[in-house]
């Protein structure tokens, strides 16, 4: 799947797990953005324990940059295999298979093809997205594969 869209703004893989944490709310789309600059932030209670205290932190040192990042997207700065298994979940709602084969590292996924080309939107350098199974279901999604760039 080519890149048709990869946003200028750019965040750890750690804040931008916090933040599609965050946006699973339902806020307005801003209200991220006032609630981390107050510190009026839920508590996590999901098995990543984020504290979002340090988006605070980002957004008293670079407030554009979350604020472009809550508004317009991002791009992770560098992505493991972990992260992005634990992206689809937190982002996506969806359970995916994490596969940790040497050589052979991959993320399965079942996901809308919106959601297909908003995950392979947020990756770092060195990562594609790939139909994982031709066929589609009758909600029109399908399986990815995510992994590594081989050289």
């Amino acid at each position: 799947m080519a890149d048709r869209f990869k946003p200028e703004t750019k965040l750890s893989q750690w804040d931008a797990l916090m933040l599609e944490s965050l946006k699973a709310y339902g806020w307005p789309s801003d209200e991220p953005i006032s609630r981390v600059q107050a510190g009026n932030l839920p508590t996590d209670d999901s098995k990543f324990h984020f504290d979002y205290t340090a988006l605070t932190a980002l957004v008293n040192g670079e407030a554009s940059t979350f604020e472009q990042a809550v508004m317009n997207g991002y791009q992770i700065k560098y992505n493991t295999i972990r992260g992005i298994h634990s992206w689809v979940l937190v982002a996506l709602q969806e359970e995916a298979e994490l596969i940790l084969e040497p050589e052979n590292e991959a993320v399965i996924a079942h996901l809308s093809e919106a959601d297909a080309q908003r995950l392979a939107s947020v990756f770092s350098f060195g990562w594609s997205l790939s139909l994982h199974e031709e066929t589609q279901d009758s909600d029109r999604s399908a399986s990815y594969r995510v992994a590594p760039i081989r050289a």
